[in-house]
């Protein structure tokens, strides 16, 4: 069973100022594409420059806004420099989509799970969201307000005995979601993260190469039987950016297909 709806834009972030991160492939890239379709002038950082540029170019010549700046969301300074770049250009941050680097621990029980793994998935499945997080906040601040969605996982919502380190930052994730939403509610700002299921991206395709049969097993366990196209979960952060979601604030949104019900 394949996916064939095509959803006409509506303008759903028309005059939204966007900062996306992890936008050069997989969900990230897709919502680069998708915002600017809904009218967002779009910011998109990644480490990958080449693959970002060409992404601007598509949108430009789709006579969108966009612009990128390379951001290696394990560097701290790098984060902040890229809000800086945002506000350099635009002057305000309304919306921003903190979408996780295609990052993953090499599959295995918690038993063989290294420091590294932890490091690792704590540096940018955590700390970067946390670091990019308030950067966008106090630049929100200054107009009034925005929207910060984040990608979290289906792995953060239950045990993850194949991927404990990844399962455990992104369950942090959640938390620190929720926490956010809550605190910064008075400054205007409201906080959401998505748990997008299986998706058809390359992190999907690297676990198969480790784990052969993951991507059959994934599609089994969804009862719609099959993964999610990376678009289907960037329209759902576009709805959470969007005037349409304002009374939405702390939730974090299942893109699973019902694998999580």
């Amino acid at each position: 069973m394949t996916n064939n709806i095509d959803i006409a834009p509506v303008g759903l972030l028309t005059g939204k100022v966007v900062f996306i991160t992890g936008a050069s492939r997989g969900i990230g890239a897709a919502a680069a594409r998708l915002f600017a379709r809904e009218g967002a002038a779009v910011v998109i950082a990644a480490r990958n420059t080449d693959a970002l540029e060409g992404i601007v170019t598509e949108i430009r010549a789709d006579d969108g806004v966009a612009d990128a700046v390379t951001m290696n969301l394990a560097d701290r300074a790098s984060i902040r420099a890229a809000l800086g770049r945002v506000e350099e250009v635009h002057g305000r941050l309304d919306g921003a989509f903190n979408n996780g680097a295609a990052i993953q621990q090499q599959p295995g029980p918690i038993d063989t799970t290294s420091e590294e793994d932890i490091d690792e998935q704590f540096e940018v499945n955590f700390r970067a969201h946390w670091t990019a997080m308030t950067a966008e906040a106090a630049l929100m601040r200054r107009n009034g307000g925005g929207v910060i969605v984040n990608t979290s996982s289906i792995g953060s919502r239950r045990a993850n005995p194949a991927l404990p380190a990844y399962g455990a930052m992104k369950r942090a994730l959640n938390s620190i979601t929720e926490t956010a939403a809550v605190t910064w509610a008075p400054d205007g700002i409201r906080v959401n993260g998505i748990t997008p299921g299986g998706t058809a991206t390359e992190m999907i395709d690297a676990w198969e190469a480790a784990t052969p049969g993951i991507i059959e097993r994934i599609n089994t366990s969804t009862p719609l039987g099959r993964m999610a196209e990376p678009r289907e979960v960037a329209e759902v952060a576009a709805w959470l950016l969007s005037d349409r979601a304002s009374m939405v604030t702390g939730a974090i949104v299942p893109v699973d297909g019902g694998a999580g019900a």
